[in-house]
């Protein structure tokens, strides 16, 4: 996992004597005396750990107990007491064994001492009578303890998705792990998580199926406590649609609290609050309404942080409308919203205020002294731009715009804020234009560009990503998870090395480098519309556009059951959740749509194929629920039930209540034989399209170069110039081509991806023109905001497509060989540049800005 090359890079940085964990090497089969056995003719190490250990320390070293048991069919024994066995010891600071060490000079404690979740591994020679040799993990703290046995626990092999994605553990009868000091130093952003949401259909069915249960009880949770854990994850927001964490089973806070793991409340749930637990008593309760309903509200927050009292819990402060809607009823329905947004920021103003000294008045301390979180979410970030502010010890969170597009980030003095910055994103997603809950559609550049520009601005207090049902976003968790341990060791170089190390875990080496290829193109390929947005309309079909999407995943899909098949039966189970499923879905959803337009065109046509364009809708359509009952009822011997059952055909809006899948519409020709076919092609000339990436020139700016982000357009890359913090000034692409002399003007086509304006709220900009011509100035993102005249019509549809494209013409400058060049210049940060079209008459509108006709011979793909 990419979290071994992070080691590397973290421990240079600690001290020259502390070595890196690298996932080759560290253990290996052979048994020599430079090495300390682990595993010796399939007996494993003794565990040694302080009977008075803290309880979560004591949970991970049982779990070690049964990694060791998964590797050589022998569990490991868990002593309290020294032995001569071969020891593997583990403890906090505050462990007698671990102070004995240190007071023996056998570890050194400075190394841990005021660190946060830091650990050390290392080999101790004699490390207390009568043992003569011992691998060591000491934590700074509980947590720090915690991840060095997981980190032991993965050097084995037994991966953080053995359960939850199936990972079969690698049979070792000799283990030994190389001599050294190891560690992963301390944490960048201090809160690392997971938000559990939009559960229903799947997650709720699959814990009914799983345990019995209509809501999420401990034994459930403490499944997720266990992976956020061995992912170096320390947060979480539980499930909330219909559950209730703390109100359906209170041990579900006590196991959290004994594992290490701090639970929040979503950005609509103050003061340790659960929705459902208002909700359901909304007729004793009454309305969730602050300027009426105080003293009750009141009662609700005091109650919830009483409960919170002996735990890590962050506490959410501020306030939403009910049921995770804006104050004062839905967006647009107050024409007088100004007024009205005046007033909910007195009253928000109001509700801290009491919410912080009801935390005072509960724990007895200042506010201050309890962790808090505010989150600026969607109508709140209006409020924040217009002055509503929080103390200076709450964490201010910030999100995205719900498709993984950062909205706002710290301006000027606001990275100076003492309580720090934190980061809401989304790979899941319930709203406008449409939902995408059912598999991964989120690109790995794209996560990966968006969490560095949040780190580049300080953002680095608190990261938590909505993940779902949890399933299928393993990739897209372990990434954010492995980023905010340390957004350092990312770049564009090595991103893909931690696809495939991801891949190398899960599958093995020799299948890393193909199973990294197939991950990194279906997260590519679903970024470019949701499953949930695709229709018949999306491509074009005239332009052979259609087909070549839909080619795309038919090989993507062949090559992916071609692996498949060459794996180890043991294997199987876990490709098939995270790569051979979404692959072949998302790819018979493509030929069911392609089928459906293919349809259409002939029945217009009155073409007799498409009745057979017909019956491939129909097959299709029935593929997608054999693919469904596979995953839920045959990989694994059915352990996932339920998990596979989400709706993704026939959405109109998002918010359509449509009862199941539904076929798309076919039409069918009554007579066929009757019918008289005609086909009528046109090719087309007169358009220049290239790549961002294809210039002929570029300029750096004083301080930031310009960088090509792999992948990250519809159809090549991205150009953006890096780090976004400084200054773009300078900065320039130039692009040349061959246009003949009788062209007079042109119409330039710039698409970009729809980065908000998280600069200045006027919008960002750039400039194009023709060398020796007139240059034009275009702002391409004044209005995406969620103003109520942007919300829907601009907003929503543009940053679901990710994309922008603005159109400027210009006369042509005279050349004497009809040579002209293209400059373009960016204004602002953050621009990514993915393709230029330079159209004099002959350009089709295409969804991937592309040109298919065969007499093009200006095309750039």
């Amino acid at each position: 996992m990419m979290k071994h090359f992070i080691l590397i890079l973290v421990s240079a940085m600690i001290t020259a004597h502390v070595l890196a964990i690298d996932h080759k090497g560290i253990t290996g089969t052979q048994l020599s005396s430079d090495r300390l056995t682990l595993i010796e003719k399939g007996v494993p190490s003794t565990i040694l750990i302080d009977e008075n250990e803290d309880g979560g320390v004591m949970i991970a070293a049982k779990n070690l107990q049964e990694d060791f048991g998964r590797v050589s069919g022998n569990r490991a024994p868990l002593i309290f007491k020294p032995s001569n066995n071969r020891l593997v010891i583990v403890g906090t600071l505050e462990s007698r064994y671990i102070k004995e060490l240190i007071n023996n000079k056998k570890i050194d404690g400075a190394e841990l001492i005021d660190k946060n979740e830091k650990y050390l591994m290392t080999v101790v020679d004699n490390p207390m009578v009568g043992v003569k040799e011992a691998l060591v993990i000491a934590g700074s703290d509980k947590r720090g303890t915690i991840y060095g046995i997981y980190e032991l626990s993965e050097q084995i092999g037994v991966s953080p998705w053995y359960d939850w994605a199936d990972v079969p553990v690698v049979q070792q009868q000799n283990l030994s792990i190389a001599r050294g000091v190891y560690t992963a130093g301390e944490p960048v952003v201090k809160y690392r998580g997971i938000f559990l949401n939009d559960e229903a259909p799947c997650l709720t069915t699959w814990v009914f199926n799983t345990y019995g249960t209509k809501y999420g009880d401990h034994r459930f949770y403490g499944r997720v406590f266990e992976l956020i854990l061995r992912l170096r994850g320390n947060f979480l927001w539980p499930a909330m649609w219909s559950w209730s964490f703390y109100a359906d089973d209170p041990e579900n806070s006590k196991i959290a609290n004994e594992m290490g793991v701090i639970i929040g409340t979503t950005h609509h749930e103050p003061m340790a609050r659960n929705h459902q637990e208002w909700a359901r008593k909304r007729k004793e309760y009454g309305v969730w309404d602050y300027s009426t309903n105080q003293e009750v509200i009141d009662r609700f927050f005091r109650e919830g942080i009483e409960r919170a009292q002996g735990t890590e819990d962050l506490i959410t402060i501020g306030m939403r409308g009910d049921g995770d809607t804006p104050m004062g009823g839905k967006e647009g329905e107050d024409h007088n919203y100004v007024a009205r947004e005046q007033e909910n920021i007195k009253l928000l103003e109001k509700i801290i205020k009491n919410q912080r000294e009801i935390i005072e008045d509960v724990t007895g301390d200042a506010p201050e002294k309890r962790p808090q979180v505010w989150a600026i979410y969607k109508e709140v970030q209006r409020y924040f731009d217009m002055g509503l502010r929080v103390p200076d010890d709450v964490i201010m969170l910030l999100c995205d715009d719900n498709w993984g597009n950062v909205r706002r980030l710290p301006r000027g003095d606001e990275k100076n804020h003492p309580g720090g910055w934190g980061m809401y994103y989304h790979v899941d997603y319930v709203g406008a234009p449409r939902n995408t809950k059912w598999l991964n559609v989120t690109p790995i550049q794209n996560m990966w560009e968006q969490l560095q520009l949040a780190y580049d601005y300080g953002v680095d207090k608190l990261w938590i990503v909505n993940v779902g049902d949890l399933k299928p976003m393993e990739y897209p968790i372990t990434l954010f998870l492995d980023m905010a341990w340390n957004p350092n060791n990312f770049s564009v170089d090595n991103l893909l090395d931690h696809t495939r190390q991801f891949c190398a875990q899960q599958f093995g080496e020799e299948q890393a480098d193909e199973a990294m290829r197939i991950l990194n193109l279906y997260s590519k390929y679903n970024g470019r519309v949701t499953p949930e947005m695709l229709d018949r309309h999306t491509y074009n079909i005239e332009t052979g556009e259609w087909k070549q999407v839909a080619d795309e995943y038919v090989k993507l899909e062949a090559e992916a059951l071609r692996q498949y098949l060459s794996l180890k039966p043991q294997y199987r189970d876990a490709y098939k959740q995270l790569l051979l499923y979404p692959v072949q879905a998302t790819a018979n959803l493509y030929e069911m749509y392609y089928a459906q337009a293919m349809n259409h065109k002939l029945y217009k046509e009155n073409n007799p194929q498409a009745n057979l364009w017909a019956d491939r809708v129909e097959e299709t359509f029935k593929r997608d629920a054999e693919l469904s009952h596979d995953y839920n009822h045959v990989m694994a011997d059915g352990k996932w039930n339920g998990m596979m059952i989400q709706k993704k055909i026939g959405y109109t809006s998002w918010n359509d209540n449509f009862p199941e899948d539904t076929l798309p519409e076919i039409h069918r020709m009554e007579h066929p034989e009757n019918a008289v076919g005609g086909y009528l092609f046109t090719c087309k000339d007169g358009v220049v399209v290239m790549e961002a990436e294809h210039y002929f020139e570029a300029k750096d700016a004083s301080e930031a170069t310009w960088t090509v982000i792999p992948y990250q357009g519809r159809t090549l890359s991205g150009m953006a110039v890096m780090p976004y913090s400084k200054a773009v000034n300078g900065a320039s692409l130039s692009y040349k081509m061959q246009i003949p002399k009788d062209v007079t003007e042109v119409t330039v086509h710039v698409v970009v991806k729809s980065t908000l304006a998280f600069h200045d709220n006027k919008g960002h900009e750039y400039t194009i023109g023709f060398a020796g011509g007139e240059e034009k100035t275009i702002n391409f993102n004044a209005d995406l905001n969620e103003d109520p005249e942007n919300i829907y019509t601009k907003f929503y549809p543009t940053v679901a497509r990710r994309v922008v494209k603005k159109d400027a013409k210009f006369p042509l400058p005279t050349t004497d060989d009809g040579v002209q060049t293209l400059i373009v210049k960016p204004l602002d940060p953050g621009i990514v540049f993915q393709k230029i079209i330079v159209d004099f008459g002959g350009y089709q509108e295409t969804y991937l800005f592309t040109d298919e006709s065969p007499n093009q011979r200006n095309r750039d793909l």
